[in-house]
């Protein structure tokens, strides 16, 4: 894990600007730096050592000095790679995976990414064509930027580097504003900043001096509905998955410093951390953040866990105060508005990490999108069931069913429920039929927008650029797979892998690794019968069925309890810090200009006078919120419009 820059063109001072870049992104890899120029392109890295202690520094080229890479994160299966390279009489100077990426491209080219197993991005600059290529894994779990300026392209880890140029500065997007109000999150490759762009998962980028060409090199598929599964025999599926998901597992052991895990109390992060239990002869250390609040707090679960597993295991506290103590840094991290507190604790957790000296997590995510984990994959089904008799009376409590962690939910009549999850309300045949009430619901948050930015905006709907988005194929896959292709492609890149995941992570130079996010295993759950996935009303049938074996009955058939953090509750009281009164006053808003400053005030006055219990005045608080302390800290002034006013 690591992190770069670089750049394509003719410049002035090509060191010292990747001097610069490589110090804004140091995070990222706090153990070695490196410089690479040549006429015309340039390559900085930071780097984060973990595989090749002694031989990997970055940048490296390969014997002859016509390629050199920059590559942030790892490839898994690069010690198979390199045993097939050796066989084929090929001679590699170092033990680290960076060298194998040289040798494959050297020898297929751009063809070489099919075989690449990891989570990663990289940067090769390829003399011999004068080109640079570029590259991000399939589910999007490291980033990449690029942007254009005076003729040269550029591009970095992440926006701070790029924000080193000379001439480039920051200017908020309203367009991925608007998307970040509606979906949680930019459509990539768009990003806040204007003028920025985010390389997709996926793809493979070409850039040389006639211009710059991108294609995916490969692509989330389903199956048409109608297609018969080659999976229906439920124990050989279950079999499957396990041999599977051991692999990955394994795989993402490998490390030349010691391996760790996050321990949630959730079933995904409890099967992660059983199978990397009995793969280490020295002992698993887990890692978990609790909360004061009981809605929140799941450490009764995680020290059950960590006792079954034997594992050396803290936590970190997230009291009230930490997260608005927190919240500016985790901004700045992020690089992006966030409607969520939740990557507040994640930041603090990866704190905890570093503290004891690991470099190196396990984590659960990516079950939930794979294998049909999320509540709205149930609800978007019970909303099916609703619309076909929009008239019962009866269908509207099986919601209840859905979210018993919600108390004030169980106290609503049938019509409420029903009307606030929208049974009936959305055509069956609509494709974001799963997602509209989340959308809906988050979108209400943009009644904060000030005039002028609606203006700028003149109409535009973020949810529909998104039905512009789907692939050809979208409207022949069974819903199930529509809805979690939503979810794999757009969320958990955008949000979930950067916002909670890399960025918070890489804030203290720890690398998160991902087990279910394998392609093998992401292919495989693609192909399997929604109903193994989702069976009535139970989600992710078949992971617990190929490792009920591995935990405790509580934690093995514990229903899904999402991850979640105080929102605008941790800014008020113990929470209420001067920063935040600042940046959400009156004067403050209306300088911004993004923003109605008297509905903003009213807002945040009533979130100070008694928590907000609606998710529209939470996500909106933290939302403003988080918006503010962007502008503060990227374009070097809250007031966005204080110069003009």
């Amino acid at each position: 894990m690591c992190g770069f820059g670089g750049y394509l063109g003719s410049i002035r001072d090509g060191k010292p600007l990747l001097e610069r870049m490589t110090a804004a992104i140091g995070h990222r890899g706090p153990d070695e730096h490196g410089i690479f120029t040549t006429p015309g392109a340039g390559l900085g890295h930071v780097r984060l050592s973990i595989v090749g202690l002694s031989d990997g520094q970055q940048p490296m080229s390969d014997s002859s000095g016509e390629l050199t890479i920059a590559f942030n994160g790892e490839i898994f299966n690069y010690v198979e790679l390199r045993d097939e390279l050796r066989a084929k009489g090929r001679r590699l100077r170092t033990s680290s995976d960076t060298e194998v990426i040289l040798h494959l491209y050297k020898e297929m080219g751009e063809e070489c990414l099919s075989l690449l197993n990891g989570d990663f991005a990289f940067a090769i600059w390829d003399a011999r064509r004068h080109r640079m290529v570029l590259a991000r894994d399939r589910m999007g779990v490291r980033p990449l930027f690029h942007t254009m300026k005076g003729g040269t392209f550029y591009f970095a880890s992440e926006v701070k580097a790029l924000l080193e140029i000379p001439g480039l500065s920051a200017e908020i997007d309203p367009i991925a504003l608007d998307q970040i109000f509606t979906l949680w999150a930019p459509i990539a490759p768009r990003t806040p900043f204007r003028g920025i762009h985010e390389l997709e998962p996926g793809p493979l980028m070409v850039a040389h001096q006639s211009g710059i060409t991108t294609r995916p090199y490969w692509q989330l598929d389903y199956p048409d509905r109608d297609q018969r599964s080659a999976y229906t025999n439920e124990n050989q599926a279950a079999e499957e998955l396990r041999a599977l998901l051991t692999e990955a597992t394994r795989i993402r052991m490998r490390a030349d410093v010691p391996v760790g895990a996050y321990l949630s109390g959730g079933l995904d992060s409890s099967i992660i951390s059983a199978l990397a239990a009995g793969m280490t002869s020295q002992g698993l250390r887990t890692f978990s953040v609790t909360f004061d609040t009981a809605e929140h707090d799941e450490s009764a679960f995680q020290e059950a866990m960590a006792a079954a597993l034997g594992t050396e295991h803290r936590a970190v506290a997230c009291r009230a105060g930490d997260i608005a103590r927190d919240f500016p840094d985790v901004v700045r991290f992020t690089e992006k508005p966030i409607i969520r507190t939740a990557p507040a604790p994640l930041y603090k957790l990866s704190d905890l990490v570093r503290e004891t000296g690991l470099k190196v997590v396990l984590t659960g995510e990516g079950a939930d999108e794979v294998f049909a984990g999320y509540d709205i994959f149930k609800e978007a089904r019970v909303r099916r069931f609703c619309g076909r008799q929009p008239g019962s009376r009866v269908r509207p409590h099986l919601f209840r069913k859905l979210y018993p962690y919600l108390p004030g939910l169980q106290q609503q009549s049938a019509e409420y429920v029903a009307a606030f999850f929208g049974a009936g309300d959305v055509a069956l045949d609509d494709p974001l039929f799963s997602h509209r009430p989340r959308f809906k619901g988050t979108a209400a948050t943009k009644m904060f927008f000030s005039a002028d930015l609606r203006a700028e905006l003149k109409g535009y709907d973020a949810a529909e650029e998104l039905v512009g988005r789907l692939p050809t194929a979208f409207g022949r896959w069974h819903p199930l797979h529509q809805a979690q292709y939503l979810e794999s492609r757009f969320l958990l890149p955008g949000y979930i892998l950067s916002s909670q995941g890399d960025r918070m992570a890489m804030a203290h130079g720890i690398e998160g690794r991902f087990p279910f996010l394998d392609h093998r295993l992401v292919e495989f759950a693609a192909k399997l019968p929604p109903e193994m996935k989702l069976k009535g009303l139970v989600e992710k049938h078949i992971l617990r069925e190929a490792t009920k074996d591995l935990l405790p009955p509580a934690i093995g058939k514990r229903t899904k309890q999402p991850y979640r953090a105080p929102d605008s509750h941790s800014f008020s009281g113990a929470g209420e810090l001067d920063y935040v009164r600042s940046a959400m006053g009156e004067e403050a808003i209306a300088a911004g200009g993004l923003f109605n400053a008297k509905a903003v005030t009213k807002l945040y006055e009533k979130c100070q006078s008694r928590p907000a219990s609606g998710f529209r005045d939470n996500a909106a608080f933290v939302g403003v919120l988080s918006t503010q302390l962007w502008l503060q800290t990227f374009t070097g002034n809250s007031l966005r419009k204080a110069e003009a006013a």
